[in-house]
């Protein structure tokens, strides 16, 4: 894997756009970033229907995949369409297992449904939703960040995000996790590289550790 560049596709979280991935550099004379995006889910799509088709955006044989959060989800379903060199996930879950009691409940008693998606599509109820209400002062900085405010995406979204059923994982696969992600509390992951202080949001406010790890981890794992 030394010799020729290395491709690796980067896939964002629930609605968030590429632009998350702004500061991860990789150096250019081993790798080559390439930036994924979301795509409004045709009607009554599956996961698995849906990573075919974001499948269809990787050009390259054997490639790195790394996905944040729900994009984690995703790329691990992906996996299962196209041969990948190594699997990355990044503040998210293996398996159902992973999974808080939260959203467990939701998905036993069908709660996710009652979420008003329309009112998610407001983009300052949705920063609230999706990363907590202490990051109020932050806002500006969020608006930038998530990009998808369609209410049959986030309906589509959150229902497979609750109703994921994995149960056995690639062994092979990278987990990047931080010890504060209260989005998936590190207390329900298992074999995860951990890091002190990380966030649900650590891609942004720890790019300095990606840039001086990734490299490492995709070579020597």
């Amino acid at each position: 894997m030394n010799k020729e560049i290395i491709h690796v596709y980067f896939m964002p979280g629930m609605a968030a756009s590429s632009k998350i991935f702004e500061y991860i550099k990789l150096p250019k004379n081993q790798f080559k970033i390439h930036l994924l995006e979301w795509l409004i889910p045709i009607s009554n799509e599956n996961l698995s229907d849906y990573a075919l088709r974001i499948s269809k955006n990787i050009k390259h044989k054997n490639s790195v995949l790394l996905g944040v959060s729900f994009g984690g989800v995703l790329v691990q379903e992906i996996s299962k369409h196209i041969n990948v060199e190594k699997l990355i996930i990044v503040s998210s879950v293996k398996s159902i297992k992973e999974l808080p009691k939260k959203m467990l409940l939701a998905r036993t008693t069908k709660a996710y449904k009652l979420i008003p998606t329309q009112l998610l599509s407001n983009i300052d109820f949705f920063a609230k939703y999706a990363f907590g209400a202490n990051v109020t002062k932050r806002l500006e900085l969020y608006k930038k960040y998530l990009s998808i405010n369609d209410s049959k995406y986030l309906d589509w979204a959150i229902e497979n995000m609750v109703c994921w059923s994995q149960k056995d994982y690639n062994p092979k696969i990278i987990h990047i996790h931080g010890d504060n992600d209260v989005v998936f509390p590190i207390k329900n992951i298992s074999n995860c590289i951990t890091i002190t202080g990380g966030t649900h949001i650590m891609i942004i406010n720890k790019y300095k550790w990606f840039n001086e790890n990734l490299p490492k981890i995709i070579l020597n794992n």
